[in-house]
């Protein structure tokens, strides 16, 4: 039977965090928490860890995680990618679950699941948020994403997308009551996400980097210019990645406080 898995690619050496995986102030390795999520997934069958450290390899086993070390690769798509040609089961589909996203729910990756199930041309799939404040869309590390009308990705980028010609964004992001900015804005924040059908990934990690990814540093833009299609699920949920020690700082306290309020 083929089987839906979700993979958790881990590096020890982050550029903006060095070590960020395994940062514990909270009890417990950040990494967890992302594993947690996925293993509460009812549509994922597998999560496999995949690591390019011992020490994140041992950390993990010490919570029940299944974890392989993993050759060095230049992404986590590719690391991913040697996952899926070690893997003995017939899969179907993988889902890319980003380690440093420590509050996205497991709902979102389910829904990405479906998703995936009722389009079964579609190579690929990710997921995207409403934004709701002028920060989130001016901010170069937040990914916005464009979407067809059928639901297909047309671009990512880290610039706001699309221009308003005949106003700002503060015209349609200014609240007029609960939830109104998230609900009628126009722009989308990319979640860190992907599905990827089996036989696409691999394929997809033999290309060379495409020159639209290049300038962006956005490895999605890499599909898009071999020609494939990406499927935008939208979720009403803010999943905030950890890049920088302040992010990680901001994350501890979110937790503190709903330890205290529990």
């Amino acid at each position: 039977m083929s089987q839906v898995i979700g993979v958790i690619p881990a590096r020890m050496q982050s550029s903006r965090l060095p070590g960020k995986m395994l940062l514990q102030e909270t009890g417990k390795p950040l990494i967890q928490y992302a594993w947690e999520s996925a293993c509460r997934a009812e549509r994922l069958d597998r999560v496999i860890i995949a690591a390019d450290d011992e020490a994140i390899v041992t950390a993990c086993q010490n919570f029940g995680a299944e974890c392989v070390m993993t050759g060095e690769h230049p992404s986590g798509t590719d690391r991913i990618a040697e996952v899926v040609r070690a893997c003995s089961e017939d899969v179907s589909l993988v889902i890319n679950i980003q380690g440093d996203e420590p509050e996205l729910e497991s709902s979102c990756i389910d829904a990405l699941v479906e998703r995936m199930d009722r389009s079964p041309s579609v190579e690929m799939g990710t997921l995207a948020t409403p934004i709701d404040s002028i920060a989130t869309l001016n901010d170069t590390g937040c990914v916005k994403v464009v979407r067809a009308a059928d639901g297909r990705a047309l671009y990512f980028s880290r610039s706001p997308i699309p221009f308003y010609r005949d106003g700002t964004p503060s015209d349609l992001l200014t609240p007029t009551g609960e939830d109104a900015a998230f609900r009628r804005s126009p722009w989308l924040l990319h979640l860190g996400i992907y599905a990827y059908r089996p036989e696409f990934l691999l394929a997809l990690t033999q290309l060379p980097p495409s020159e639209l990814e290049k300038l962006e540093r956005l490895e999605q833009l890499r599909a898009l210019e071999a020609g494939a299609s990406i499927l935008v699920e939208v979720v009403h949920h803010q999943s905030v990645g950890i890049d920088t020690a302040a992010d990680y700082a901001a994350f501890v306290a979110r937790e503190r406080s709903r330890a205290e309020s529990n």
